[in-house]
């Protein structure tokens, strides 16, 4: 790679380009059209797109570091950006080219301390892969760290010299091109820019911290223990350092690789819904995710003495403390391959509220409700609190009735016509809304950009409905498992309190014979009128409880009785529930 000694004449070069694209935006897209000229505008675009790509391409190239990051992020966001920019830029990992041996070694040697013969009993020279911030080598350990850690081959990975001085040279040009951009009202009401390049500086600074990588895959290792369906490569400490990292060698089958996967005997549609499984396991379950799952991180390890499944394996994960049907928390069976996941520098953390968040969202999108869907985006912080929402659920309702359920392929078969005047229609009602990408969210929309292109080149009939609906209908039985369990508390807590009133009011007679109650008689029936109104309201949560209880047990055999039962449960509940007001309006 070209390497930029001048740091002011690199950051420069980054402002230029930005400088440059942001202008040619501003005059085509809002200028222009202000003077009636959309129509000429609109014509231009797709090779004015296909310029700005290419001309990024090459300059993320001949850069590297950061600006090699930001044009994979770029590529991965196939849900937002045209094909003009993603397929341009689709390739640029693969062309990032080595550093020269001798300067790797140079760095590896003043980190461990000793040279690479000493520390390594063989060491090659040939990267098994380059990326934009350091270089992975195949390495087999001295008979001494073998013995301790019982691993034989192993793969080092070294930073790439200087990289350090390039990151903060490309985040400053960043941090400029946000301040640039949050003066601009149309992306300051959606995007909070320098928010976001925050949080790529925060990742970029782990990732090329390579203790916090060793950690984070110690801590992805204990996540998945007991999960057949996932493996981690073990960590080799005492070959680590902050610049140097040294991992047992678990190189497979690439998982994007449908040819090899075939030949092994593997179905590439089964690892494209077990994938798709453990990331939402990752995402709603654990918190604590891979946020680059790109085909070079990702292995298919075949496991002798398991029996593969015929069919793709359901996905059926789970939230909060739930699990998925092959999680940590389930059986020690699988297929009879593994998910290997590598190369932990860019993880994400989903905290609690967020989570809970996005499980809602799940569940309204499965079971296609608009309002709920809306509301559970206002909760998470895309949707502003005080956007007008009635459109957006008339048109989310639109979208379900119309559209939902069908994946790529189904949609292409859709009238061309019917499809461009809906997403006109649906354009213009979101374009009005005040959205806004909040913090986090960064990492969560690239690993699950990457999570859906993955399992579509894996499954060309893969149809992301298929992974979010039986895994939030999951979530959904979770959620109504919690409810029921919550009014058994309440009925318990009710029962427990009628247990105890018979001694309570033989209590109270016992203290007015002996003369020991000292109260007016007013007071008096009030008191006890309380405690047969509370007597009757326990009564009555104790039967809801029956009844719905009951109604759901009958539910899956006898759906009618269940239901009937479902339903009159509400007589009671509302008595239990209102009782107490009711009675207290009708004494005032």
């Amino acid at each position: 790679m070209p390497r930029v000694t001048n740091t002011r004449r690199r950051y420069r070069r980054i402002l230029r380009f930005a400088a440059r694209v942001i202008v040619q935006t501003w005059w085509f897209e809002l200028v222009l059209p202000r003077f009636g000229l959309a129509k000429a505008a609109a014509n231009g675009r797709a090779a004015r797109l296909t310029g700005v790509a290419r001309r990024f391409h090459a300059l993320a190239v001949d850069l590297g570091g950061l600006m090699i990051k930001v044009g994979q992020y770029m590529s991965s966001r196939l849900d937002v950006l045209p094909p003009e920019i993603t397929s341009e830029l689709a390739g640029l990992q693969d062309e990032v080219p080595p550093v020269p041996f001798d300067d790797l070694r140079a760095l590896a040697e003043h980190e461990l301390r000793m040279p690479l013969e000493r520390a390594y009993t063989s060491f090659d020279a040939d990267p098994l892969a380059a990326a934009s911030l350091g270089q992975a080598h195949r390495a087999r350990l001295s008979p001494i760290d073998a013995a301790d850690t019982g691993l034989d081959d192993a793969v080092v990975k070294v930073q790439r010299p200087g990289i350090e001085t390039i990151v903060d040279v490309d985040l400053a040009a960043l941090r400029r091109i946000a301040g640039w951009l949050s003066r601009v009202r149309f992306v300051a009401r959606r995007v909070n820019a320098p928010a976001l390049v925050e949080e790529f500086a925060t990742t970029s600074l782990e990732e090329i911290d390579y203790l916090h990588e060793a950690q984070n895959a110690v801590r992805f290792a204990e996540a998945f223990a007991d999960d057949p369906r996932v493996a981690a490569p073990e960590v080799v400490w005492e070959r680590t350092t902050r610049r140097v990292l040294t991992l047992a060698d678990v190189t497979a089958i690439k998982i994007n690789d449908r040819d090899a996967l075939i030949a092994a005997g593997i179905d590439p549609k089964s690892v494209a819904h077990e994938f798709a499984n453990v990331m939402f396991d990752q995402l709603f379950r654990d918190g604590f995710f891979h946020a680059d799952p790109h085909p070079g991180n990702i292995f298919v390890t075949p496991v002798e003495g398991r029996a593969d499944a015929s069919e793709p394996a359901p996905v059926a994960g789970a939230g909060g403390s739930g699990a998925s049907a092959q999680s940590s928390h389930g059986p020690a069976t699988g297929p009879a391959w593994q998910l290997t996941f590598i190369d932990f520098g860019m993880m994400g953390e989903v905290p609690d509220g967020l989570r809970r968040g996005l499980q809602q969202l799940m569940i309204a999108i499965a079971s296609r409700d608009s309002k709920r869907m809306v509301q559970s985006i206002q909760d998470v912080g895309v949707l502003l609190p005080s956007a007008e929402t009635a459109e957006l659920e008339r048109a989310m309702t639109e979208l379900f009735a119309r559209f939902g359920g069908m994946g790529f392929a189904e949609l292409q078969k859709v009238d061309e016509r019917e499809l461009r005047r809906f997403a006109i229609e649906f354009g213009e009602v979101v374009r009005g809304l005040p959205f806004q990408l909040p913090d986090n969210f960064l990492l969560i929309i690239r690993a699950m950009s990457l999570t859906s292109g993955m399992c579509s080149s894996l499954d060309p009939e893969f149809n992301i409905w298929d992974a979010v609906e039986p895994y939030a209908a999951r979530l959904l039985a979770d959620e109504r498992g919690n409810l029921v369990q919550a009014f058994g508390k309440e009925a318990w807590s009710q029962v427990t309190t009628a247990a105890r009133l018979p001694g309570r009011l033989d209590a109270l007679v016992t203290r007015a014979e002996e003369g020991r109650l000292v109260a007016s008689a007013p007071a008096l029936e009030r008191r006890v009128d309380r405690l047969e109104r509370l007597g009757r309201r326990v009564v009555s949560a104790v039967l809801f409880v029956g009844l719905f209880v009951g109604g759901v047990l009958l539910r899956a055999d006898a759906p009618l009785w269940g239901g009937i039962l479902m339903g009159v449960s509400a007589v009671p509940l509302l008595h239990a529930v209102l009782g107490g007001v009711l009675g207290r309006r009708g004494r005032d």
